[in-house]
């Protein structure tokens, strides 16, 4: 049996409960193990770290040491894997450049705040995480983020929809879905889930589903 360790914590507004609910939910029906911590202090412990299958941080803006981070990337680069969504993940510990190195991103804004109507598409032949996935639409937060160049693309989104200073700059595409490497470890990221209903069926689900299950040793 696969072994999971969901962390949960950091804002409030982030429904860090009933995300890591849900990807728990998600997880046994997979059949893996799945273990809940309230606390950074699930971290420290390198060697058990080391033996899991999958880490799933659900931890916005909040802070790390460093003995709490380095069993984290040492873990991942060992061959765990890692797997997360919204600000739960790559807005976590904002101050930790290294923790932005090994998700593949940071969150920098969300133009237009929740609510803005846009839609996600899929990037055909990426992986098999979005194998037979159509395009959807959603109304949530839209994402702006910092991208490492190393990801690979799975979901994509074009700003801008809502007017803002960027707008002059034209129209690019964001992702929103990636995965990449950490040494031997597997990173799946998916900028959807600002509450846990965003993520909690449909297309978004299945999307989220699939990466947690592809990131997973």
């Amino acid at each position: 049996m696969k072994s999971a360790l969901i962390v949960r914590g950091g804002w409030d507004g982030h429904e860090p409960v009933q995300v890591s609910e849900l990807f728990a939910s998600m997880l046994r029906a997979r059949g893996f193990s799945v273990e809940i911590s309230d606390s950074l202090d699930a971290f420290l412990d390198a060697e058990r770290l080391a033996r899991l299958d999958l880490i799933v941080p659900v931890w916005t803006m909040g802070k790390i040491s460093e003995e709490r981070l380095k069993p984290v990337l040492a873990a991942v680069e060992g061959g765990v894997g890692l797997a997360g969504c919204h600000g739960g993940m790559c807005d976590a510990f904002r101050e930790s450049c290294d923790w932005q190195f090994m998700t593949g991103g940071q969150w920098v804004a969300h133009p237009g705040n929740d609510g803005v109507e846009y839609r996600v598409r899929m990037v055909p032949g990426s992986s098999p995480i979005v194998e037979g996935i159509e395009d959807f639409a959603v109304k949530t937060e839209q994402y702006y983020l910092h991208v490492d160049p190393a990801v690979r693309v799975l979901a994509a989104t074009d700003f801008p929809v809502v007017p803002g200073p960027h707008s002059p700059n034209g129209s690019v595409s964001m992702p929103v879905a990636w995965t990449k490497a950490w040494g031997k470890g597997r990173v799946f990221y998916c900028s959807l889930g600002h509450h846990a209903d965003v993520i909690a069926e449909g297309p978004a689900r299945l999307l989220m589903e699939r990466g947690l299950a592809w990131a997973a040793r």
